[in-house]
């Protein structure tokens, strides 16, 4: 489980507190990754596939000979055919094999371009954003803060009515407030900070109104 009950009980508080003295609304939103990168793992084996295949050309007669020493073939005559099989048996075996290793997700995630992991994790914020927050308040004031685990990356999401007054560099310190503790493995504290953050910038950016009432939830959401 990514968050106990008892620490998603925390957060919640810890939503509603920040959002006392503001119009905006938090919601927090915690995946443990944003993509599984299957598309990587292909990549990688296709590309390890081909090396396989780029060796075998450089080097013909040594892959030649080393075949027939382990087959415990003498002085054997290759065929066309014969060629063309051991190429697609080499590229086959190196495209599985690496396929198999690339299961491991956490292997999976060191070979992933970090431009790719943080193009997937905007995509994946950006659809939190419109699912959970975007116009589903009086005001356009929902905020989401969202959180990857794998990547070890995080967003914040505004709505029009808080976009239009807090410039990006702003959510600076609710950002450092989250990703301190995170380092550490303490995801609930991280999330507590920065959500206070995120409430003092609120408090300006969008003031409470009369007869304020809470739109969206307070807890997390889990994907």
């Amino acid at each position: 489980m990514i968050l106990t009950p008892a620490d998603q009980a925390r957060i919640a508080q810890a939503v509603a507190q920040a959002e006392a003295h503001t119009a905006g609304e938090i919601v927090p939103v915690v995946t443990a990754a944003s993509d599984r990168y299957l598309d990587v793992a292909l990549a990688w084996s296709a590309f390890v596939a081909f090396l396989a295949l780029a060796a075998l050309e450089m080097a013909p007669a040594f892959y030649v000979a080393l075949v027939d020493r382990l087959l415990g073939l003498w002085a054997t005559e290759w065929s066309a055919r014969a060629y063309f099989g051991l190429a697609l048996t080499v590229a086959a075996i190196k495209f599985a094999a690496m396929l198999a290793l690339l299961q491991w997700r956490r292997m999976r995630l060191w070979l992933t371009p970090a431009p790719i992991k943080r193009a997937r994790v905007h995509a994946r914020a950006l659809t939190a954003f419109r699912l959970s927050a975007e116009s589903r308040t009086t005001g356009r004031t929902g905020v989401v803060l969202y959180v990857s685990l794998a990547e070890r990356k995080a967003e914040i999401i505004a709505d029009r009515a808080v976009a239009d007054h807090v410039r990006p560099e702003v959510w600076g310190d609710a950002m450092a407030a989250l990703l301190g503790p995170l380092r550490e493995g303490h995801l609930a504290e991280g999330l507590e900070a920065a959500i206070a953050r995120i409430g003092t910038v609120l408090q300006d950016a969008a003031p409470a109104r009369a007869h304020d009432h809470n739109e969206l939830p307070d807890g997390p959401i889990l994907l």
